[in-house]
C-alpha cells in the first residue's frame, strides 16, 4: 500500500502546494487541511484510519500518536515541512517534495539491547550527599560514600560508608567501584557510630552513581556516561535536577548499539607492533580499548558520537544506528527529488536532533526561516558525518554543505574531516557553522558563502572508502593524484631502495594486503587503493626505509600492483634455480664465509650460495654431517627392564 502524506498549512501560515509535492515526491497527498491538530481532529482520525500515513507536522506529534493509539492502529510517520521549509522564503515546493520523499524511505532500525537497573545507587560526597540520600532512600537502594567519619548520620534508612574511591568503571546497570580505606558503620552501641577497621581494595557494584563530591569527574566525558550523574554540591538547583534524574533510573532501558566492529578489518596492531590508533585517540568516553591485533568497543559505555566511524581508515568500525548506507540513500533521495521537482542550486544543512533542530525551529518561527534552496538533514551523530559523507553529499548534487555545530560536537574530529574533504574536492564548499542565534544562522545561510561546486550527480554506493573515491572522481574528473593532509587514510608507500634489503617483514604484517611480494622474484609490490596509511610497515621496517605519502590516486593504476623495489635474483651454484637476491647473498657470504664455524672452509662456505635442496644434499654428503654416525641404539622399553629383572 502506497504511503499517503497528510498535509496541513497550520492555519494558513504557510503555502503548501499538494500537487507539486505529489508530483515531485511520488507520494499520494491528502487535501491541504488547516487545523488537523485542533478543529479538524476528526478529519485527522479518518486520514490516519486509512493506514500507512505520514503526517506533515512534528510539533504536535504527540497528539497524532495518541490519536493512533485510540484508534488502535500503528503510529504514523512524521515529517516537518513547516519549520524546515514552509516558514522560509522562496519557492518551497521542491524542498517540501524532497523532504517528503526522504520521510517515505524505508530505513533499517538501529540495534539495541535491554539494560536492567534495580535502583542500587551510590552517592558520593558530604552533606549534600546525605541530603540527597534522604530524598532518594524511599525510591532507590542508597549507599553514601563519605570522605570522613565526622558526618556519619544516624538515619538508618540508607547505608553509609567512609573511604576513598580508587576507581569507577561501567555504565548504567553495571558500575564497578573500588574503594580504599573502606570503613563500614557498626550500628550497635550508644553515641556516635563506631566504624570497622580500614580496608583497601574493596570492590562492589551498583546501578547508578550520583557524584556530589564537587571534585573532578570520575569518568571521561561524564555528560555522555549513562547512569553517572554529577552536580555542584553548592548549587541547589543542579543537585535537585540530578536527584530527580537518579530517581527515574530504575527499571529496564533500551541501550542503542551505536557502532559495529569487524575485528578482521582492524589495522590496530600486528605482531605486537602498534599501527592505527585513530579511534582510540578520538573516543571521548573511553569505550574503545586495545585488544591485541584489533580494538574492542564496550557498547555500554559508547555514547554514539560517531567519531570512531569517521576516522576509521578500513571500515572496521562503522556507525550502525542506522547503518551509514542509510544516510547515503537519504542524501541521494533529497538531492534527486529536489532536482526532479524543479529545484536549483541545492545546498545541504547538516544538523543534530537536539540543538540543530531547535535552532532551525526558532529561526522559522521568529525569523526568516531557511532559504528555499537550503535542505536540512538531521543526523544522529554529527561527528560521524565524516569526509566520505561530505563528499557524497556534493557528488549527489548539492553544491555546498553546511554543518551546524552543536555545543557537544567533537570539534577536532569534524574539523579534520572537513580539511580532508576540502583537499579532495579542491574547493571550500564545506563549512562549519558555529551559530548560536537563530537570526545569525539565517543571515549566514542567506548570504550564501563560497562558490558552489558542480558535477554530474552520482549514486553513492559501497563502503565509505569506495564512496569517497567515487565522489572525488565525479567532483574532480580532470585530476589524477590529489595531495592530502597528514594522517589521511589514503596514500602511497615510498621505499628508499638503497636502504631496503627486501626482508619483506612489511609484507607479512600489512593488515590490508596493500604490500605484497613475488614468489618467483625478489620484489616488493604495492597496491595503493588498499593502503590504509596505518603506518605499520613504517614502524616494523628494520632499515627505516619506508615513509608514507598521503594522497589519492584517482587513476586505474591505484587498483594494480606496482613494483616498489626489486633486485636481480641469485642463481644456485649447483642447480641454477633462483633464490634470494644477489646483494643479500653477497652480504651473507661476506659476513659468514671463513668467519663462522659452520662455514670455516671454502667448501662449507659454498653452501651459502646454494638453494635449500642443494644445501641439504651438500650437507648430507659431507664427511662431517650428523648422518655419518653409526646406527642409533635401539630405544629401551618397559619390557626390556622387566625381562632384565626376570633374568636376575
Amino acid at each position: 500500500m502506497a504511503k499517503k502524506l497528510i498535509l496541513c498549512d497550520c492555519y494558513g501560515s504557510q503555502n503548501v502546494d499538494a500537487h507539486a509535492i505529489s508530483n515531485g515526491s511520488g507520494l499520494v497527498c491528502s487535501k491541504v487541511y488547516s487545523g488537523l491538530c485542533t478543529t479538524q481532529i476528526n478529519r485527522a482520525a479518518k486520514e490516519l484510519g486509512d493506514g500507512n500515513a505520514i503526517v506533515a507536522c512534528q510539533q504536535e506529534r504527540q497528539i497524532f500518536e495518541e490519536l493512533a493509539e485510540e484508534l488502535e492502529i500503528d503510529a504514523p510517520g512524521f515529517v516537518d515541512l513547516r519549520d524546515r521549509a514552509g516558514w522560509g522564503e522562496g519557492d518551497t515546493a521542491p524542498k517540501m517534495a524532497a523532504l517528503a520523499a526522504e520521510a517515505a524511505l524505508s530505513l533499517p532500525m538501529g540495534k539495541s539491547v535491554d539494560v536492567m537497573s534495580n535502583g542500587t545507587c551510590l552517592i558520593i560526597g558530604g552533606d549534600a550527599a546525605i541530603t540527597a540520600a534522604t530524598d532518594l532512600c524511599d525510591i532507590l537502594a542508597v549507599t553514601v560514600l563519605l570522605p570522613n567519619a565526622d558526618i556519619v548520620p544516624t538515619d538508618r534508612r540508607f547505608d553509609c560508608i567512609v573511604g576513598n574511591l580508587r576507581s569507577l568503571n561501567g555504565a548504567l546497570g553495571d558500575f564497578n567501584v573500588k574503594i580504599d580505606a573502606l570503613q563500614q558503620v557498626v550500628p550497635g552501641g550508644r553515641g556516635a557510630f563506631d566504624l570497622t577497621a580500614p580496608q583497601d581494595g574493596a570492590a562492589s557494584n551498583c546501578d547508578i552513581v550520583l557524584d556530589l563530591s564537587g571534585d573532578a569527574a570520575m569518568v571521561p566525558a561524564p555528560d555522555k556516561r549513562e547512569g553517572y550523574l554529577r552536580a555542584d554540591p553548592s548549587y541547589a538547583p543542579s543537585v535537585a535536577r540530578a536527584v530527580f534524574e537518579a530517581s527515574q533510573m530504575i527499571g529496564t532501558f533500551e541501550k542503542p548499539l551505536y557502532v559495529r566492529l569487524e575485528p578482521g578489518l582492524c589495522a590496530h596492531s600486528r605482531a605486537e607492533q602498534t599501527a592505527c590508533t585513530n579511534c582510540l585517540n578520538v573516543c571521548p568516553t573511553g569505550a574503545i580499548t586495545s585488544a591485541g591485533e584489533h580494538v574492542a568497543i564496550d557498547p555500554m559505555i559508547c555514547a554514539g558520537c560517531g567519531s570512531c566511524s569517521a576516522v576509521c581508515p578500513s571500515g572496521a568500525v562503522s556507525y550502525d544506528a542506522p547503518p551509514v548506507d542509510a544516510l547515503f540513500r537519504r542524501l541521494s533521495t533529497l538531492a534527486s527529488t529536489y532536482r526532479q521537482a524543479g529545484g536549483q542550486n541545492a545546498r545541504l544543512l547538516v544538523h543534530d536532533a537536539t540543538f540543530g533542530r531547535d535552532l532551525i525551529s526558532l529561526a522559522a518561527r521568529f525569523g526568516r526561516g531557511l532559504p528555499a534552496h537550503v535542505i536540512p538533514v538531521e543526523v544522529a551523530a554529527l561527528s560521524g558525518f565524516g569526509h566520505a559523507e561530505m563528499l557524497a553529499a556534493l557528488a549527489c548534487g548539492f553544491g555546498h554543505v553546511d554543518i551546524l555545530i552543536s555545543p557537544k560536537t567533537e570539534l577536532d574530529v569534524i574539523e579534520s574531516q572537513q580539511a580532508l574533504a576540502r583537499a579532495m574536492v579542491g574547493a571550500e564548499a564545506i563549512r562549519l557553522l558555529h551559530s548560536r542565534d537563530p537570526d545569525a544562522l539565517c543571515d549566514v545561510l542567506y548570504e550564501g558563502g563560497a562558490t558552489a561546486v558542480e558535477c554530474t550527480p552520482v549514486l553513492p554506493m559501497g563502503t565509505r572508502r569506495q564512496v569517497a573515491r567515487l565522489a572525488a572522481k565525479a567532483l574532480r574528473p580532470e585530476a589524477e593524484v590529489l595531495d592530502l593532509p597528514d594522517n589521511a587514510p589514503y596514500g602511497a608507500v615510498v621505499v628508499d631502495t638503497d636502504a631496503c634489503t627486501l626482508c619483506l617483514s612489511c609484507v607479512s604484517l600489512c593488515p590490508s594486503g596493500a604490500l605484497g611480494d613475488n614468489s618467483d622474484l625478489p620484489q616488493l609490490r604495492f597496491q595503493e587503493d588498499a593502503c590504509l596509511q596505518c603506518g605499520l610497515c613504517r614502524n616494523i621496517c628494520p632499515e627505516s626505509a619506508i615513509t608514507l605519502k598521503p594522497q589519492l590516486d584517482l587513476t586505474d593504476a591505484a587498483f594494480t600492483q606496482r613494483i616498489l623495489h626489486e633486485e636481480e635474483p641469485f642463481a644456485c651454484i649447483e642447480c641454477g634455480s633462483l633464490f634470494g637476491s644477489k646483494s643479500t647473498i653477497a652480504k651473507i657470504t661476506e659476513k659468514l664465509a671463513g668467519k663462522h664455524a659452520m662455514f670455516a672452509t671454502s667448501e662449507a662456505a659454498k653452501m651459502i650460495q646454494m638453494c635449500d635442496n642443494c644445501r641439504i644434499q651438500a650437507q648430507y654428503h659431507s664427511t662431517d654431517n650428523p648422518f655419518q654416525g653409526g646406527e642409533r641404539p635401539r630405544v629401551r622399553t618397559t619390557q626390556d627392564y622387566l625381562s632384565t629383572r626376570k633374568d636376575h
